[in-house]
C-alpha cells in the first residue's frame, strides 16, 4: 500500500508534467501566431506608409523640377534682358565713339529706297557730322538733311516719296532681336 500513493502521485505529477507542457506548447504557438500576425499587420502598414511616402517624395519631387524650371526661365530672361540691355549701351557708346557709323546707315537705308529726293531726318549732333562729311554728295543725289532733336543719336528717319524708312536705333535693335 506504500507503493500506491506513490503511483498515484507519480500519475499526478505526470499529469500535471502534461498540463505544463500543453501549456508551453499552447503559449508557443499562441506566440508564434501573435508574432506572425503582428509582423504581417506591421509589414502592410510599413508598405501602405511607404506608399505614402513615396507618393509625398514624387509630389515634392515634381513641384522641385516646376521651380527648377521657371527658376531657369526666369534667369534666361533675365539675362537676355541684361544682354539686350549691355549690347545696347554697347551700340549707343559706338555711335557717340563713331559717328561716322550713322552715314553707314543713311547709305543703306537709301539703298532701300527706289525714290531720289529724300529727306534725312537725324539728331541736331549727327546732322552736323553728316554735313561735314557727306552732305555735298547727298544734296547733289537730290537728298535733304533735316534736324529732328526728338531723335537720339544714331538714328535715322529717311522719307522719299511715300515712303518712310525707320531705321533708329531702337527699330534696328528690335529687328536684330526678332530675328
Amino acid at each position: 500500500l506504500a507503493g500506491a500513493p506513490a503511483k498515484n502521485a507519480t500519475v499526478a505529477l505526470s499529469e500535471e508534467e502534461i498540463r505544463e507542457q500543453v501549456r508551453r506548447e499552447v503559449h508557443q504557438e499562441a506566440y508564434a501566431a501573435g508574432h506572425a500576425e503582428g509582423l504581417a499587420a506591421g509589414r502592410m502598414e510599413a508598405e501602405a506608409a511607404g506608399r505614402e511616402e513615396a507618393l509625398r517624395l514624387a509630389a515634392a519631387m515634381e513641384s522641385l523640377e516646376q521651380c527648377i524650371a521657371e527658376l531657369e526661365r526666369s534667369v534666361a530672361d533675365d539675362l537676355l534682358a541684361l544682354g539686350d540691355e549691355i549690347a545696347r549701351q554697347v551700340v549707343r557708346q559706338t555711335v557717340a565713339v563713331k559717328p561716322d557709323l550713322v552715314l553707314g546707315v543713311i547709305r543703306e537705308a537709301l539703298d532701300q529706297l527706289p525714290m531720289l529726293h529724300a529727306a534725312i531726318r537725324l539728331n541736331p549732333e549727327d546732322a552736323s557730322l553728316v554735313r561735314l562729311r557727306a552732305g555735298d554728295q547727298l544734296s547733289h543725289a537730290g537728298h535733304r538733311i533735316h534736324e529732328d532733336p526728338k531723335l537720339k543719336r544714331g538714328d535715322v528717319v529717311i522719307e522719299a516719296g511715300g515712303s518712310h524708312l525707320d531705321a533708329s536705333l531702337a527699330t534696328r535693335w528690335r529687328r536684330t532681336v526678332e530675328a
